[in-house]
């Protein structure tokens, strides 16, 4: 490249440390870099932004697909990515997102931490039932657009905070999302590690090539439970998180001990699953004849004639293709009795 040319453009080219001030501003980090609360340095607007920095130097793979895919998507319940700044200095890369002051993973900790306190917080059925159609919402408008996000979980669920948009949810966090269209090769060889553990369906645990929409519904369905009982469902020791192996002993423990042990009357496919040797190996369905969903929830004071409770069942079938859509979710009959969900 020309060097004059080059110095001319790196001279016009905005910085983002000369438009924003976030020095000392740090409000987190997800799973590929540090995010931090801005406002303009001009005083021309007095909003709040979210400012992201892309962990490492240079553009990750991550990160290309994260704003590829957010340039093109505009949803209400799915996060707006307003700028990209490249730091050719540093070879930093920033994102520019609205400020969200809350996420979903901060709610629930802190109404599980008055529940341990013995000072639990009445969580308004209306409000949970808002979060969840609002979740469904944005996957909906993904699924619709053929991406899969593969790693919800209420860290990634955000919830707008004071303005004109408070109590709007929005999906963030698209560093693991994928066109699923026309896959070129089975996604697992891509990318082994997908979805935190607790919330990561059970074909997956059990080595599943090729997988579908029905990945995140699972997702979605955890979560569910979680805004219900303020209890991860599926909770389960993480201490190998980061290995290339799909299978997860504990984690499919814990999903039997809640759920039962999937029998091939309810799911067919179970034993064309890769790991499904090691499975029968591993497990005796013997250990969980008195586990089910019911008997969980049940615990947790959600009856299983509720309308809650059908819906939660049909987001955790265990069988990938009984499990319901997020579209055929939006028309349950649990958002048609009072309250209503509400768009905030």
């Amino acid at each position: 490249m020309d060097y004059d040319f080059k110095c001319r453009t790196a001279s016009m080219r905005a910085k983002v440390e000369d438009l924003f001030d976030y020095e000392g501003c740090k409000v987190g980090r997800g799973t590929y870099g540090h995010v931090y609360k801005a406002k303009r340095k001009d005083g021309s607007d007095p909003k709040e932004y979210a400012l992201k920095q892309i962990e490492g130097t240079g553009l990750s793979m991550s990160a290309c697909r994260e704003i590829a895919l957010l340039r093109e998507l505009k949803h209400q319940n799915v996060i707006n990515l307003q700028r990209v700044f490249l730091s050719h200095v540093d070879r930093k890369v920033w994102l520019l997102f609205d400020y969200a002051e809350h996420d979903l993973w901060h709610i629930i900790k802190f109404h599980r931490a008055q529940k341990a306190n013995k000072k639990p917080v009445m969580v308004p059925k209306g409000m949970v039932k808002s979060l969840l159609y609002q979740i469904l919402a944005g996957i909906h408008y993904l699924h619709s657009n053929w991406v899969l996000h593969r790693d919800l979980k209420p860290a990634n669920i955000l919830v707008m905070g004071e303005g004109t948009e408070r109590g709007r949810v929005k999906i963030a966090d698209m560093g693991f999302a994928r066109l699923f269209n026309s896959p070129l090769k089975p996604l697992a060889d891509l990318d082994p590690v997908v979805v935190t553990f607790w919330y990561r369906a059970p074909e997956l645990l059990l080595g599943a090539r090729h997988y579908t929409k029905a990945i995140d519904i699972w997702a979605i369905g955890c979560i569910f439970a979680e805004l219900l009982t303020s209890e991860p469902i599926f909770h389960c020791r993480q201490e190998d998180i980061k290995t290339s192996n799909p299978y997860h002993h504990d984690q499919l423990d814990r999903i039997f001990s809640v759920m039962g042990f999937p029998i091939e009357r309810d799911w067919e496919d179970i034993k064309k699953m890769p790991e499904h040797p090691t499975l029968m190996k591993d497990f005796k369905k013997s250990s969980y004849q008195s586990c089910s969903l019911v008997k969980y929830m049940d615990r947790h004071k959600i009856k299983p004639d509720s309308r809650a409770f059908h819906l939660l069942q049909k987001l955790l079938m265990m069988d990938p293709n009984k499990r319901i859509t997020s579209e055929q979710a939006m028309q349950d009959s649990y958002f048609k009795e009072e309250p209503f969900p509400t768009d905030e």
